[in-house]
């Protein structure tokens, strides 16, 4: 019994029971918090929607990747009954470009949920938000806390960092989630979880980065185990990553005059709905001719031209290469079952992801992002 509990106490910190740090946290986070467009000001009520709105963005995603994207998303849908109402096309197109698609997806599918079943208001617990399309454990304890001042703690990268290095936690992540999770809790005060929680999410974001962390202006540093060891660094512990095999297509790059031949992915899967131009499987191993076999057939198509080099991109379990090839129709050429044509000039007005992006900058050898 002993040696079980050593054992335990090795692998698992003990915080203090009466800690100081979530009010020294609170005390610098009223002195140094970010301002950010989502972020309630001081004594003001966080707005629901937008706390959800900001965390879906924000989901591997960085802080200022997501702000202007965030801005055109309320200026166009002021609140979660307004974006319900709106179609799943129309939220894909002004999503296009921040990535990982079916983020948009469940975002509209939760605001929908909330229009129709919760007359247009976010409930406001755990349970009840993890019930809504597209939230998981950690939104839901966001929202709880931020935006209904729950005594919950969310835990996010940032935060994870943190804990991970105030507490020198050994073990690797992902396996170190759940006890991270629970030393997170720690460090909630009694009052203010959402204000406890962001000054977390600050100090990871400003103080406590992966990189040469500034520990001499940590408001808790002289209670951080991995810094009184000279180890910041080293935390959190990662197991080393898997990368996917690498994946191999084509794509065609068709045009009519002005225009462009584009197609709609099916509404499940990788990039699902979003607009591409027609293009073969993407495969491990596959080679150009087998893939080139998969090109579309339209009357009076010039002859292919492979563009010299690929477009390479690099998805969150597989990277791909893409030989492109081009061809222009004739002037009355027909699109393709399934596939329509397109101004070139209103590309901006598509879902393109960001690997279309590239290949149709590629094709038509355009100096900037066709949707700029």
């Amino acid at each position: 019994m002993h040696l079980k509990s050593a054992r335990k106490a090795k692998s698992e910190p003990v915080p203090s029971e009466r800690s100081a740090r979530p009010v020294a946290l609170l005390q610098w986070y009223d002195r140094h918090r970010r301002r950010l467009p989502w972020r309630a000001a001081p004594g003001e009520t966080s707005d629901p929607y937008r706390v959800w709105l900001s965390e879906i963005m924000l989901q591997q995603t960085t802080v200022r990747a997501v702000g202007p994207y965030f801005e055109k998303f309320v200026a166009r849908w002021p609140d979660v009954t307004a974006l319900g109402r709106a179609s799943l096309d129309d939220v894909l197109r002004m999503w296009a470009g921040l990535g990982y698609y079916s983020r948009a997806r469940n975002l509209h599918a939760c605001a929908v949920s909330v229009t129709r079943e919760h007359g247009g208001s976010f409930p406001d617990t755990e349970e009840a938000l993890r019930a809504l399309p597209g939230i998981g454990p950690y939104t839901a304890a966001a929202i709880a806390a931020i935006a209904f001042d729950r005594r919950t703690m969310p835990v996010d990268g940032n935060i994870e960092r943190v804990v991970s290095r105030l507490f020198a936690v050994e073990e690797e992540l992902p396996q170190a989630k759940p006890l991270i999770q629970r030393l997170a809790a720690t460090l909630l005060a009694d009052s203010r979880a959402g204000d406890s929680a962001q000054a977390l999410m600050d100090l990871g974001a400003s103080i406590c980065t992966p990189k040469k962390p500034a520990c001499s202006l940590c408001p808790i540093n002289e209670d951080c185990t991995a810094r009184a060891q000279g180890t910041q660094e080293t935390f959190p512990r990662k197991a080393p990553k898997k990368s996917g095999a690498l994946r191999r297509g084509a794509a065609f790059v068709v045009t009519r005059g002005n225009e462009l031949l584009v197609r709609s992915r099916p509404e499940k899967g990788l990039l699902g709905g979003m607009t591409e131009v027609p293009g073969s499987d993407w495969i491990a191993g596959q080679d150009d001719a087998a893939a080139k076999l998969q090109a579309p057939e339209l009357k009076g198509l010039s002859r292919w031209q492979r563009k010299v080099g690929v477009v390479t991109h690099v998805f969150t379990h597989f990277p791909l290469e893409l030989v492109v090839y081009t061809a222009k129709a004739e002037a009355r050429a027909r699109a393709p079952a399934g596939m329509r044509w397109v101004p070139i000039a209103t590309l901006a007005g598509e879902a393109l992801p960001n690997v279309m992006r590239k290949v149709i900058a590629h094709g038509l050898e355009l100096s900037r992002d066709p949707s700029s």
